[in-house]
């Protein structure tokens, strides 16, 4: 049975290759024109399930439902019209690595599993250091996105912390421990205060310092909180760019007060760290490389496939105990070959690096500037667009590629908008030519598209304020 199992699955795997050179490039060339999302998703989906067949159909029927379910009911988050949270698009050279890293079934492990996966993986994080300033002497380790990215750093954090009281938190745990101090604004990212929970620091234990409801930094306060530690360790996170509009935390002022302390200081990039690129917008993120640790992500602003995030840490020895993963049959850890599952939280990792690497050699460091600036053009027109709309209200100046609005046609109160644009947020998702989402600025329901793909245009930006016009006019009381 395993000789007509295995002559069944390459004869498959032929016919396979000619359907996919059919709709893979069909699936590429129409990425522009498809919606953001498409209308009556959830009833195209609704006999979606059903229990296991005892008789498969087969590869060539499946993957042909599975075309036909993404056309009536697949997000389009790589097109350009695309603004919610913030996801980039795929440049080309980063895709087509993507599926050779699929079809080479790269396993990036350790050295000997896939060597190009590997050496690939660390020549991009070299290259990534190199693009945002950050020392060539740290060490990086390529995961899933920001959230798991912040756990690496975070981690590492939380086992320096535990050294400074004399333990190895990765062996002991933190029972007996003090509670550890942690320290941040009001712009702390929820994957963050997960990541913090997830590794017995809890959300609750996280100090915010804000000086308004919008979580701008209160410095002197975290100043006067830091010194009452009297030299007791502590965390201390900075926000590299804030979600709902772009803005940053003082990143430069914050480190300077954190290095007076006993602090290992952490700094969030998710997409803030691309600020670094840009003349126009380094100022942002002044001094990150005093930090000792940064996290960034990939599939936002490099315009790599989901998922890719990056954790980059100072010292390699926190990362190698806080992760440490040995057996029998694993390679040593003081092996001269590099074994990256064994600095990070995943053992099981495809090769990432695939696509970071091609995306970097093909384009270069003038490339990705060129990227980061169109989206900051992109978000400087949107912002204009508002501006002049006499039924639109710009909520925040937008620093980098996140524009703030309401929908407000006048004569309402700030309670009524905030209910109005809550129904138009919704209004716009089921219309499905756009795909934005709504958050809050203090109290404020607003807007805010988010701007780091290629592909946007500025036509895709006319289009869709006239859309939120459209929808807004429609359901906004007489």
């Amino acid at each position: 049975m395993q000789g007509d199992l295995g002559q069944e699955f390459r004869q498959e795997m032929e016919r396979l290759v000619e359907q996919l050179r059919e709709s893979i490039p069909e699936t590429i060339r129409r990425i522009d024109e498809r919606p953001a999302l498409r209308a009556g998703a959830a009833e195209a989906l609704a006999d979606f399930k059903r229990p296991l067949a005892e008789q498969g159909s087969g590869a060539a029927a499946t993957i042909e439902r599975l075309i036909e379910l993404n056309e009536k009911a697949g997000g389009n988050v790589v097109g350009p019209k695309c603004f919610h949270f913030v996801i980039g698009g795929s440049t080309p050279a980063s895709l087509g690595a993507d599926l050779l890293a699929t079809a080479y079934e790269a396993v990036t492990y350790t050295w000997i599993l896939s060597p190009t996966g590997v050496e690939m993986e660390l020549q991009a994080l070299d290259w990534l250091k190199e693009l945002f300033g950050l020392p060539a002497s740290w060490s990086g380790i390529m995961v899933t996105g920001a959230t798991m990215a912040n756990f690496v750093c975070l981690a590492a954090g939380r086992q320096w912390w535990g050294e400074q009281h004399g333990f190895d938190v990765s062996e002991t745990g933190l029972a007996g421990l003090p509670q550890m101090p942690v320290l941040t604004s009001g712009f702390v990212h929820a994957a963050t205060l997960k990541c913090l929970a997830t590794q017995g620091i809890g959300r609750g234990n996280v100090q915010q310092f804000r000086r308004d409801d919008f979580g701008r930094l209160d410095l002197d306060g975290m100043k006067a909180a830091l010194e009452a530690l009297d030299g007791k360790p502590a965390m201390v996170i900075v926000n590299a760019g804030e979600v709902n509009a772009g803005e940053f935390d003082p990143v430069p002022e914050m480190i300077d007060l954190a290095r007076q302390h006993n602090c290992w200081i952490h700094v969030d990039g998710a997409f803030g760290l691309f600020a670094r690129i840009s003349p126009r917008t380094e100022h942002f993120v002044k001094g990150v490389e005093r930090a000792d640790s940064v996290t960034v992500d990939g599939h936002k602003w490099l315009n790599v496939p989901y998922d890719s995030g990056y954790a980059f840490v100072r010292d390699y020895g926190l990362m190698a105990r806080a992760f440490r993963y040995s057996a029998d049959y694993l390679p040593d850890e003081n092996d001269a070959r590099p074994t990256l599952g064994a600095i990070g939280p995943e053992s099981s990792r495809r090769a990432r690096g695939f696509a970071v690497w091609a995306t970097l050699e093909a384009y270069g460091r003038e490339g990705q500037v060129r990227l980061v600036e169109h989206c900051l053009d992109i978000a400087q027109h949107c912002a204009r667009n508002v501006r002049e709309a006499s039924d639109l209200e710009l909520m925040n100046d937008p620093q980098l590629n996140i524009v703030a609005f309401r929908y407000n046609p006048g004569g309402m109160s700030d309670e009524e908008l905030d209910r109005l644009n809550e129904r138009l947020g919704q209004a716009v998702i089921d219309d499905g030519r756009f795909l934005v989402g709504t958050s809050k600025i203090g109290a404020r329901t607003v807007f805010r598209p988010a701007f780091s793909n290629w592909r946007t245009r500025t036509e895709d930006i006319d289009g869709f304020t006239a859309v939120i016009q459209q929808l807004g006019a429609r359901i906004a009381p007489n």
